[in-house]
């Protein structure tokens, strides 16, 4: 399985965090296509920093938010290898999610363009629940909490963003 292709170390864990590097031109697309709800008032250039703030808290936001849980499933070994088998799940989400966003940033009809999103968005919360059950031998409902946690912290630091883009 790939999840147990990444050792359970805090190196290897570390190390995953180059993933989101790689996956930051694909969040700059992604953001410069589809901006924030009521963004519009905002500097561009205050937009693009708050962004970035959101971008980083996300990714360890998630990594520490995520370690006191595992601990309490009993997972705390497995960790390690949980962060850097997310970390690099992300990069195939981030494609996916600019694969399947193409169609609605070069002005294909609504409806396709809307149903490609839905199944892009679909499947990375899917490839987040199926990372999570892979990497720490967990149930479904564990590997939900895990892909909720994610959800609601990237709510948030959106909200956060917004409020720092718009002074």
């Amino acid at each position: 399985m790939g999840a147990q292709a990444f050792a359970p170390t805090v190196e290897e864990a570390r190390a995953s965090f180059l993933a989101a590097l790689i996956c930051l031109p694909l969040f700059l697309l992604l953001r410069a296509g589809f901006p924030s709800p009521g963004a519009a008032g905002a500097d561009p250039l205050r937009a693009v920093a708050a962004d970035l703030v959101a971008y980083v808290c996300s990714w360890a936001g998630f990594a520490l938010a995520s370690l006191p849980i595992v601990d309490a499933m009993g997972k705390r070994a497995l960790w390690p290898r949980f962060i850097a088998a997310w970390n690099w799940a992300n990069v195939v989400q981030y494609a996916a999610l600019t694969v399947f966003s193409l169609p609605a940033l070069v002005g294909a009809p609504a409806f396709l363009a809307d149903a490609l999103g839905l199944f892009g968005l679909g499947y990375a919360v899917w490839l987040q629940w199926f990372t999570a059950r892979a990497a720490l031998g967990v149930n479904g409902l564990r590997a939900t909490g895990l892909v909720a946690l994610d959800l609601v912290l990237g709510v948030f630091l959106s909200g956060v963003a917004l409020r720092m883009a718009l002074g």
